[in-house]
C-alpha cells in the first residue's frame, strides 16, 4: 500500500500547488480555507452532502460491463463507471453541491462559476435554483456557439450567461473574467471552480467532493469481477478524461494506494500532439503559474500561455490540476493522448455497439481504452470513468460528420410514425 497524504498544510502537493493570487483574493481565500477546514469532516455537513447526493444527483451511479465492446476489442474486460446518469449528466454535479452547501454556510448569497462544456455551469445554475442563490456563469463566446443546449438549460435555470469574448474565447478565458468578478465582489460571491486547479484549497476541496466516484468503484468493482469471473479485486487500469483534471482525480484519488491498478489520464491530443493544435499540457507542456496555482501548462519560451485545441471545449484548457502534475512526476499516474479523429470514432463506437451516447470528453478515455484493452488479456479488466452523457455534443458531431439529420433514403415507402406514408 502507497502512503500518500497530499497536499500539505499550504497546499502544495510536492512542488505544484500552492495559492499564487492577488492581495484582494487573500482574505477571500483564508475565509474559504478555514470554512472548509471546519466541514469537511462535519458529521452534519457530510451527512447534507450524502443525502444531497443521493436524493438529488441519484447516486450511487453504476458501474456497467461493456460487454459487446470488450468482446469485439478481444481482450481485457472494459467496465463504465456510469457518471453519464448523474442528474444534470455529468460529474460535475458532485462538487457543486458540496461547494454551495459551503456558500451558504459562509452567508454568500453570489454564486458565480466558469465552464468550458457548459456541464458545470449546468450543475452550478441547477444547485443555485435548488438554494435560491444567484448565479452568474462565464463562458467562452466560442464555447457558447458549441455548447448552445447547455446555455439554453443555464437560462432556463435563472442562470446569466456571461460570453467571453477575448483571448481564445474558450474556458482558459472564462475563467480569468470569472477571477476578475470575484476580485470585485469578494464580500458577498463565491466562486464555484468545476476543475482540481486554482488557489489552495480548490484542488483538494474539488478533489475531495469527486472522490466519491472512485470511493464508490472500490465497494462495485469487487463484485463486478466477480460476476466476469476474474479474480481480483481492483482493475488492472483506471481510465479518464484529463483536462484540468476533476472527473479523473474523483476516480484515480481512492485508487492512489493499490499499486497494481495503473492509472491513466487521457489528454486532448487534437490534430496531433506535434502539431501545436491541443491541449496536453503534461504531455507537452512545462511548471508554470496559472489561475493561482503552479502546475503544468501550455507556454511559449516568453512563459506566455499558448493558445489550445480540442474538439471536446471541457478538455480545451491550457493547464492541469496541480496534483495531476504531482501523481506523473511520482510515477503514479502516467498520461497519453487522443486526437480529435479518435475520440470522434469512439464516440459512435460507443453509441452503435452500447447504446450510451459519451460525452466527448470521455470519448477521449474510451478511445484510449480501446486500444489498450487489446493489449490485455480477457481476464483482465480495465475501468473507465464515462464522465458526462453526449447530448450537448449532438450538433458539434452532426457537424464533424457532415450527417443529415435524416435518413430520406431509408425512409422512402414506409409509413412514418404520426404522418402519411413518405
Amino acid at each position: 500500500m502507497l502512503s500518500y497524504q497530499q497536499p500539505d498544510a499550504s497546499g502544495h502537493f510536492g512542488r505544484y500547488g500552492g495559492s499564487f493570487a492577488s492581495e484582494t483574493l487573500t482574505h477571500a481565500l483564508t475565509e474559504l480555507r478555514e470554512a472548509y477546514a471546519r466541514y469537511q469532516n462535519d458529521p452534519e455537513f457530510l451527512k447534507e452532502f450524502h443525502s444531497e447526493l443521493a436524493h438529488f444527483v441519484g447516486r450511487p451511479s453504476p458501474v456497467y460491463h461493456a460487454a459487446r465492446m470488450s468482446r469485439e476489442m478481444g481482450g481485457a474486460q472494459i467496465f463504465l463507471k456510469r457518471e453519464d446518469l448523474n442528474h444534470t449528466g455529468a460529474h460535475k454535479i458532485n462538487n457543486v453541491i458540496g461547494q454551495a452547501m459551503l456558500a451558504r454556510r459562509m452567508g454568500k448569497p453570489r454564486v458565480i462559476a466558469e465552464t468550458g462544456a457548459g456541464q458545470h455551469g449546468v450543475a452550478t445554475a441547477t444547485i443555485c435554483a435548488r438554494y435560491g442563490l444567484e448565479c452568474v456563469v462565464y463562458m467562452g463566446a466560442e464555447d457558447v456557439k458549441r455548447q448552445s443546449p447547455n446555455v439554453y438549460r443555464m437560462k432556463l435555470l435563472g442562470a446569466t450567461v456571461v460570453p467571453v469574448e477575448s483571448g481564445s474565447r474558450t474556458l482558459k478565458d472564462a475563467l480569468n473574467e470569472a477571477m476578475r468578478d470575484w476580485v470585485a465582489n469578494v464580500d458577498d460571491t463565491f466562486y464555484i471552480i468545476g476543475t482540481v486547479a486554482g488557489p489552495h484549497p480548490y484542488p483538494m476541496m474539488v478533489r475531495d467532493f469527486q472522490s466519491v466516484i472512485g470511493t464508490e468503484c472500490l465497494a462495485q468493482m469487487p463484485g463486478m469481477l466477480a460476476e466476469q469471473r476474474i479474480a481480483a479485486e481492483h482493475p488492472d487500469a483506471v481510465i479518464a478524461c484529463v483536462g484540468g483534471g476533476s472527473n479523473a482525480m474523483g476516480i484515480f484519488h481512492p485508487y492512489i494506494p493499490h499499486q497494481n491498478t495503473r492509472l491513466i489520464g487521457v489528454e486532448a491530443a487534437g490534430e496531433g500532439l506535434d502539431s501545436g493544435k491541443h491541449s496536453a499540457s503534461l504531455q507537452r507542456g512545462s511548471a508554470g503559474v496559472l489561475h493561482g496555482n503552479r502546475t503544468f501548462i501550455l507556454q511559449d519560451q516568453n512563459g506566455q500561455i499558448t493558445e489550445t485545441h480540442s474538439i471536446s471545449a471541457g478538455l480545451d484548457y491550457p493547464g492541469v490540476g496541480p496534483e495531476h502534475a504531482w501523481l506523473q512526476e511520482i510515477g503514479r499516474a502516467e498520461y497519453v493522448g487522443i486526437t480529435d479523429k479518435e475520440a470522434l470514432d469512439a464516440f459512435h463506437y460507443l453509441c452503435r455497439t452500447e447504446g450510451i451516447i459519451p460525452a466527448l470528453e470521455s470519448s477521449h478515455a474510451v478511445a484510449y481504452a480501446m486500444q489498450l484493452a487489446k493489449t490485455l488479456r480477457t481476464d483482465q479488466s480495465i475501468l473507465v470513468n464515462l464522465s458526462g452523457r453526449g447530448d450537448k455534443d449532438i450538433g458539434t458531431v452532426a457537424d464533424l460528420s457532415g450527417v443529415d439529420f435524416y435518413d430520406r433514403p431509408s425512409m422512402r415507402g414506409h409509413a412514418v410514425k404520426g404522418g402519411p406514408a413518405a
